[in-house]
């Protein structure tokens, strides 16, 4: 049986709770990733099941939630990032949304520092300092002897989460608590390169040059000899993924969101 299956979680939609006539304390905002994306989904179930066992009261919008439209306006479509800002931000006035929380920075930049500007105004927290809140107050405790102990681990700095926004600390607050070997890659925090895939990179063919940006970046991480690469962003997964495929490394070097470390060494997956 599929660690997926070994421990199912029934996600609430706001629409359900309004229905009851109740609030929930948080809305897990998913994202496009979270949503639609194999790998990322796991993300999204091991953050559900963190949120279940703390016993924190949150919904989603579920099919009421649409992207964020940071794509659209990275690549230049502002008309288009504004119809999909406009539309989302209807959703979340008409639920009375005050406190959201996503795994990916670009949502979270995006709802936290764009949105207000069209009338979206809400607290907006990032899952790195979501989760780090959580292991500071006790509410979800690690295993002493966990799979990670000991290990070797260099964490990849999300531009929208690090330059952008400037959280570098919770993050790998998180990480330490798994009392992991944390090793920094040369390039790192106000001085982290981007996984190639920011600013709607993602979604376009690559320009011309002699190297992918996710190459370069998987090169420093893997010169760190870390078993496990951290990442706190959708995009940011993939272009590691790829770069360590595309150098071989897939048996060796893993590559992980802090939500799937934190849920898998506080025994979540059981």
């Amino acid at each position: 049986m599929s660690e997926d299956k070994r421990r199912l979680v029934k996600v609430p939609t706001m629409a359900e709770m309004t229905a009851k006539g109740e609030e929930p304390d948080i809305l897990f905002w998913v994202g496009c990733a979270g949503a639609f994306d194999d790998r990322y989904k796991k993300v999204t179930r091991a953050f559900a099941k963190i949120l279940d066992h703390v016993g924190v009261k949150y919904a989603v919008l579920g099919t009421e939630e649409s992207c964020t439209g940071d794509p659209a306006r990275r690549a230049g479509n502002e008309l288009l990032f504004q119809m999909q800002a406009l539309s989302n931000i209807e959703v979340l006035n008409a639920y009375k949304v005050k406190t959201i929380v996503t795994a990916c920075p670009h949502c979270f930049n995006t709802l936290k520092n764009e949105y207000p500007e069209l009338g979206g105004n809400y607290e907006v927290i990032h899952h790195s300092t979501f989760l780090q809140n959580l292991l500071d107050e006790g509410k979800i405790k690690v295993k002493e002897n966990g799979p990670f102990k000991g290990k070797r681990v260099t964490y990849h700095d999300s531009c929208y989460l690090g330059r952008g926004n400037n959280i570098y600390e919770a993050p790998r607050a998180v990480i330490l608590s798994l009392d992991v070997e944390l090793i920094e890659m040369e390039r790192s925090r106000s001085k982290g390169l981007c996984c190639g895939a920011g600013g709607a990179q993602m979604f376009k063919d690559s320009e011309p040059g002699n190297k992918e940006v996710n190459i370069e970046r998987t090169e420093e991480a893997l010169r760190t000899k870390a078993e496990t690469i951290v990442c706190a962003c959708p995009f940011c997964i993939t272009m590691m993924l790829d770069g360590v495929k595309n150098k071989d490394q897939e048996d060796h070097v893993k590559v992980f969101d802090l939500a799937e470390l934190i849920a898998e060494s506080a025994g979540l997956n059981n």
